[in-house]
């Protein structure tokens, strides 16, 4: 279930749900979901659902992954800094669509899985980090666009000074009970954090690298 036909019914399904984008939906049209999973799950790779990946981490629904490039998107954003790397395929979504990213990860086999699938796809604008997302990667910054894959409880601040003025940051925010989609736009007079939608992630988890 890998067939064009079933990447085109995702892509129906993502335009009826109100995304928009062009540049967005060709590149997920065109991006191989499929090879992001285990292959015991690869025909549920194009379904609007989340999916296991192992170590109680997930690769996001369809929607999720376009409403939040998508949003970043409209900063126009040069060089990004995706905070959870996770099986690669937002990575790679996002390498598709600006000039660099820079994708941080704590889990080392996910890492170096997300690696791989991005060689595969011969992607050369991606650098990885084995770390602590919720710290960012500072020697790389600032960033245009920050993309987190994971929910902190609140905006780590190191994340937010990581940011360029006139950049914009797409983030999840809460707990387990309950979060929401934001974006942190920063101006040159400070933060503006608006909600989008209510969302439903795994928790960024600080300090700790396996």
């Amino acid at each position: 279930m890998t067939s064009q036909r079933t990447r085109m019914r995702m892509i129906e399904r993502l335009r009826e749900q109100g995304i928009t984008d062009i540049a967005v939906l060709d590149v997920m049209l065109q991006t191989p979901r499929h090879i992001f999973v285990d292959e015991a799950l690869s025909h549920r790779a194009y379904e609007d659902t989340s999916l296991p990946i192992g170590y109680q981490q997930t690769l996001s629904q369809p929607y999720i992954v376009a409403r939040m490039t998508e949003l970043l998107l409209q900063v126009k954003p040069a060089k990004v800094l995706e905070v959870g790397t996770g099986s690669g395929y937002q990575t790679a979504v996002l390498a598709q669509l600006v000039e660099r990213v820079a994708s941080v990860e704590r889990i080392a086999p996910l890492l170096e899985k997300a690696r791989q699938r991005i060689r595969l796809l011969q992607l050369d604008n991606v650098l990885f980090k084995h770390a602590d997302g919720g710290m960012g990667w500072a020697d790389r910054g600032p960033f245009d666009g920050i993309l987190s894959a994971a929910a902190p409880a609140r905006i780590p601040e190191q994340l937010k000074q990581q940011l360029a003025v006139g950049g914009r940051m797409v983030i999840p925010v809460g707990d387990h009970h309950q979060q929401q989609l934001v974006t942190v736009d920063r101006t040159d007079k400070g933060f503006v954090e608006k909600v989008v939608e209510p969302v439903k992630f795994v928790p960024l988890v600080a300090g700790r690298v396996s």
